[in-house]
């Protein structure tokens, strides 16, 4: 953490947004610099919609024994007004040893506490949802970079392509690439590490089921099942390919590079899924997602035979593909 003076922490932090990998982070780390200036500081937490006014008051109010103060208000946006009317007034003229750190989702409901509180000054962290592949991409990178690693986006890509796009399996996985290699993060570094993974994931069964290789589909998932893969992301990947395939087929003819932008996915992913569409009618890609969204309930439900279900579902939306052709 370095040094950090107090003069550096703001008295009031907004945290927007509603993602929550990067609003805990935002609170760990206004923690953890409060903690660098005054290691007793005294940190508490409340949720908005049940907290009164008169606990805040007082935590809010001058200490008679000193120390820094950490008061983290979760639901911002749930805040009454009462609530949100003294917390404007106290932001007008904040305790300097105290942070007051705010999270709210940052859609309407609330939205003129959150504004008063940035009228007032209060330091504003971006806590949304990462909208596209680009964002993905930059946060993959950037995570990168804050463990000492580097790495272009060709590798990013390829991170995500084998971990998925949920932000705390990414941000787990570039904290593992950097401690187990130089720091020097490149596709075929990934691809090296995150190959035996790739082998036996469901995106492999997906691939074959969606051109119609149900040989190579059933081998696929019956490897996958036998060295221990969860049937849950098996029948995600599914979904995701029927999925994939039907959003690249309606958004007409196209560069997988023009498409990228308006579609929010990598060239790659949709040149793949170029691909696998033809043969593929618009009623059979109905008829393949109703089975894929069988599967998933079948499979999440807590199916007797979940490998049953996957193997159906690998038959359906074959059949599927072959009764739609043209």
């Amino acid at each position: 953490m370095g040094d950090v003076s107090p003069a550096s922490l703001p008295p009031i932090l907004l945290v927007l947004g509603d993602e929550e990998l990067l609003a805990t982070r935002a609170v760990s780390e206004a923690v953890a610099r409060a903690r660098a200036v005054d290691p007793d500081a005294d940190v508490r937490e409340y949720q908005a919609g049940s907290v009164a006014v008169g606990e805040i008051d007082e935590m809010l109010s001058p200490s008679l024994f000193g120390g820094r103060r950490v008061l983290v208000l979760r639901s911002g946006q749930d805040a009454r007004k009462d609530l949100s009317a003294a917390l404007l007034a106290y932001a007008k003229n904040p305790d300097p040893d105290v942070q007051l750190v705010v999270l709210h989702l940052g859609g309407g409901k609330g939205k003129a506490f959150a504004d008063g509180l940035r009228s007032a000054g209060a330091t504003v962290v971006s806590a949304a949802k990462l909208k596209g592949h680009r964002e993905r991409v930059a946060f993959v990178r950037d995570e990168i970079r804050r463990h000492g690693g580097k790495c272009a986006d060709d590798a990013a890509e390829a991170l995500i392509a084998a971990v998925g796009n949920d932000l705390r399996e990414l941000a787990a996985a570039c904290s593992q690439l950097v401690a187990d290699t130089d720091g020097r993060i490149d596709a075929e570094t990934v691809s090296r590490y995150y190959r035996g993974r790739v082998e036996v994931t469901g995106f492999t069964v997906a691939d074959a089921t969606m051109v119609g290789d149900v040989p190579g589909a059933l081998e696929a998932l019956r490897w996958a099942l036998h060295v221990g893969v969860d049937p849950v992301p098996i029948a995600d990947a599914l979904a995701d390919g029927v999925r994939t395939v039907a959003r690249v087929a309606s958004a007409g003819r196209g560069s997988a590079y023009q498409l990228a932008s308006s579609l929010g996915m990598p060239a790659w992913k949709i040149e793949r899924a170029q691909r696998q569409g033809r043969g593929w009618t618009p009623e059979g890609l109905v008829q393949a997602m109703r089975a894929a969204a069988e599967c998933n309930a079948a499979v999440k439900g807590g199916a007797d035979d979940r490998a049953y279900a996957l193997e159906r579902a690998v038959f359906s939306v074959a059949a599927a593909r072959q009764g739609g052709a043209r």
